[in-house]
């Protein structure tokens, strides 16, 4: 059905006021979405593209749409300068404006005409059909290729993380611990730290290590 002149124009400056997002975590929902958004503008609605094909621990992409074009320039801009992350994952988000072809309830334009026809084999443009065919399933390919070796790559840096949180945790818990029995005030009386001025502190990795080798 075709949609009037009105209509068209609104659902054009809807598409102006959105933001496209994908890489997504699988774990993002709306509520985190407009959470992390909140600081910079007023989320109006979301909605997430469905992946019908692919495991669903692929990334996400989501439809954005804010209270303003300039807000959407603004996000564009800061996700492009920074690493964005929602849900803690190790993927950064990426953004952009949103276009008319990412909604799949976009009216038809008013005035359009379109003609649906089946090509035959001797006809010129059929060669032309099945070459776009053929690349289709190629970048499909493509897309699944890189999206393993993304995984893979996700995957690593998360074991990496959570390496590293374990480190810091246990360097952390002999803080409290030095702290809690008064090792650390002890120490101090013994070397005079006090009366030279010194406090002795153990609120960073080095200090703590000093305090450990003493």
């Amino acid at each position: 059905m075709e949609s009037s002149a009105e209509e068209y124009s609104a659902f054009e400056q809807k598409v102006s006021r959105t933001v496209y997002f994908d890489n997504l975590s699988p774990q993002v929902t709306e509520s985190v979405i407009r959470t992390a958004l909140d600081q910079f503008a007023t989320v109006k609605n979301v909605k997430f593209i469905p992946n019908y094909i692919g495991p669903s621990n692929l990334p996400q992409c989501a439809l954005v749409e804010l209270d303003s074009a300039k807000k959407v320039k603004e996000i564009v801009s800061m996700v492009g300068q920074y690493s964005f992350m929602m849900s803690g994952m190790p993927r950064p988000v990426r953004a952009q404006r949103a276009v008319m072809e990412m909604f799949d309830d976009r009216p038809i334009k008013p005035n359009r005409k379109i003609k649906v026809r089946w090509l035959k084999p001797g006809e010129p443009d059929f060669e032309v059909a099945k070459e776009l065919k053929n690349l289709t399933r190629k970048h499909a390919a493509e897309i699944e290729f890189v999206r393993k070796l993304q995984l893979d790559e996700e995957e690593k840096l998360a074991k990496q993380q959570e390496e590293t949180l374990k480190v810091h945790y246990k360097k952390f818990k002999m803080i409290d611990g030095i702290m809690a029995d008064k090792t650390a005030h002890r120490l101090a009386r013994k070397y005079n730290l006090h009366n030279q001025g010194l406090l002795l502190r153990a609120t960073t990795t080095d200090e703590a290590q000093f305090i450990h080798g003493i």
